[in-house]
Formats: structure tokens, C-alpha cells, sequence
């Protein structure tokens, strides 16, 4: 666990003498993602510190009423901008990964930087790519880590209604509102001070939650209805959707969020895969309760990774042969990694 007290320190100079700040999030920003990034930059705003803003590819729909989300600058449609920020930047903070990779097309620029590196994330074994990684996976997500950790360079909690809501926004999302994921009392007592202060819960979570599109209603629906396999000997479910699927009912980027966690309210079922068919591999999503280790499954399997309830991979083979293989490694190590003799 790393000293955020000592690490708070250094960063709060870096912050002041830096001239060039560069807030990043991951490709594919979720939630936690933008909500850490954005609440950065709100709390840099308020100490009269100017810092850019650069996530890879485009945001989800749920996501853009959040206050500042139209100063993020997408790495996909504004390359040259993009490019000029990140080589004169001499402090980039990245957030909510710790693998290069997940930087997409900006990673080779990010690595060419002689900016000073900063990652804050709450995933388990970091890479090794930054000059101060505060990596910490017992924070819910990386928006309770930075709450944290900005609790420690402002020398007090700071609120304002655009950081609160940013922060609330990652919790939640990361959490599945409270559904999975490593939150404690800690997390609780924080979302409960953001209430105290006068976000406006309902609102937030209807934007989030409740703001779908019919298309996306009937995707989840057909998904349930004709995707979704149940494997009741080893306490597992799985969902596929394919491309064309995906088309016949207009997809747009954000509509299978949450649809891997569906499987999980069946009766028995610890555990939870989501196949999306894409261009030349397949996209996988896991969920898992209790102590089914997911992001283990995820690692030997699936070059993936994330935490014990909730995490992801790839396969580069077709949808088919993705499907046959999981199925082959699930019942050879179910029991093994279900801690059964």
C-alpha cells in the first residue's frame, strides 16, 4: 500500500510547479474514470491550476452531463491537439489503470514523454510505467482513492458540487451501485458526506441508470432472452451478443454496460461472462460473488485482469472458438479456483 501521505506531499508541488498538467483516463473511460479525471480537474480549478484533459476514444452517453466532460479532449478525433498537449505537458497524472496498453493509440506517446509520470489507480499489480504509482486496490474505485488522496494535499475533505458529484458518479458505477466490488464503511462515510453537502443522489443515479434508450432496453432483453446460457453444475452464466446483433439493434457505445452483471441475480450463480464479438477478437466482461476469484480466471485465461469480483480480457479467435475455450477451462479449474478439494 503505498504512503499517500508522503506521496500528497510531493504531488501538491508538482501540481503548483508544473506548467503543463495532463489529466488522462483509459481507453474505453467507464465511470470511475472520468469521474476521478474530472474530479481532479475541479479540485486543480478551485486552487487556480490549470490542467488539460485527454481520454483515448469517445465517452458513453450516460456519461456526458457530468459537469466539465465538454473540456476532455478525445485522443480519436483530435489527434493534433492531443498530440501537442501530451508533448509539452511536464506533469501527466494518469487515472483508474495501471497497464500501458490501456492507453490505446496514445501509448507510445505517453512513453515518449519526459513529463513526470504520475499514476493513481486501484488495480492490482501495476506495471511499472509511471515515477509515483499510488496503486491501491483496497479503495472501491480509483474516485475513492482520489478523494483520499486530495483529502491529504488540501489538508481538509474538499467539496464542491461538480467534484462531489464527479466522485459520487465513480463509486456508484464502479460498485454497481453498491452490488460488488471492495467498498467498506470508509466508502460509505465519504458517499454519505457528499449527500450531507447536497448532491443530489436520485438525480445522479437516474442519469445513470435510468436513462436508456429503447434500442438498449430491447438489446438487453434479446441478450437475456436468446444469448443467455446457464450452467447450473458449475454455478456459471454467460451472455454473447455478435456484431450483428449488435447492429439489429443500433447499437451505441455504452448500451451493454451492466448487462454482464445480469446473470449474477439467478439463484446459485457465482459467476458471470459477457462475450462481444469485435473486429478480429472478442471482448470479455466477468463477474463473480463471494470469493470466486475472477480476476484470476481473467489472468491465466483470458490475458485480462482487474479485481476479485469484477474484470475483463480478450480472445484473439472467433466468437465461436472463444465460447468453446471458456467453456474447456471453466470445468477443467472451476473447482480449483472455487477453493474445492
Amino acid at each position: 500500500m503505498p504512503d499517500l501521505s508522503k506521496y500528497s506531499k510531493i504531488l501538491s508541488e508538482y501540481f503548483i510547479n508544473s506548467r503543463n498538467i495532463l489529466l488522462i483516463s483509459h481507453i474505453n473511460p467507464d465511470g470511475d474514470a472520468i469521474g476521478s479525471q474530472l474530479a481532479l480537474h475541479h479540485y486543480l480549478k478551485s486552487r487556480n491550476i490549470k490542467a488539460d484533459m485527454i481520454t483515448p476514444n469517445n465517452l458513453q452517453e450516460f456519461l456526458k452531463w457530468m459537469e466539465g466532460s465538454e473540456l476532455i479532449n478525445i485522443f480519436i478525433r483530435q489527434r493534433d491537439k492531443c498530440k501537442r498537449l501530451i508533448e509539452r505537458a511536464d506533469l501527466i497524472v494518469m487515472v483508474d489503470f495501471n497497464q500501458p496498453d490501456r492507453l490505446g493509440d496514445m501509448e507510445t506517446l505517453v512513453a515518449g514523454s519526459t513529463a513526470f509520470k504520475v499514476i493513481i489507480d486501484h488495480h492490482l499489480n501495476p506495471r511499472g510505467f509511471a515515477d509515483i504509482e499510488l496503486s491501491d486496490p483496497t479503495f472501491s474505485s480509483t474516485s475513492e482513492l482520489v478523494h483520499e488522496f486530495v483529502t491529504l494535499m488540501n489538508g481538509s475533505p474538499f467539496y464542491s458540487k461538480p467534484y462531489s458529484e464527479a466522485l459520487y458518479v465513480g463509486i456508484v458505477t464502479d460498485t454497481g451501485n453498491f452490488e460488488h466490488g471492495t467498498y467498506t464503511s470508509r466508502t460509505f462515510k465519504i458517499v454519505a458526506d457528499f449527500l450531507e453537502k447536497g448532491i443530489e443522489k436520485e438525480r445522479i443515479l437516474d442519469l445513470l441508470f435510468s436513462n436508456f434508450s429503447e434500442n438498449r432496453l430491447r438489446l438487453q432483453g434479446f441478450a437475456l432472452n436468446e444469448r443467455m446460457v446457464v450452467l447450473n453444475e458449475y454455478q456459471t452464466a454467460y451472455i454473447w451478443l455478435t456484431k450483428a446483433d449488435l447492429a439489429a439493434h443500433k447499437y451505441v457505445k455504452g448500451d451493454t454496460e451492466g448487462f454482464v452483471n445480469l446473470p449474477l441475480s439467478i439463484k446459485g450463480i457465482i459467476f458471470s461472462a459477457f462475450f462481444v464479438e469485435k473486429n478480429g477478437f472478442v471482448k470479455l466482461s466477468f463477474r463473480s460473488k463471494g470469493n470466486f476469484p475472477s480476476n484470476e480466471f481473467a489472468s491465466e485465461f483470458f490475458s485480462g485482469g482487474g479485481h476479485m469480483n469484477a474484470s475483463g480480457g480478450e480472445y484473439s479467435d472467433t466468437l465461436e472458438n472463444s465460447i468453446e475455450y471458456f467453456l474447456k477451462v471453466l470445468k477443467e479449474n472451476f473447482s480449483r479456483l472455487n477453493g474445492e478439494k
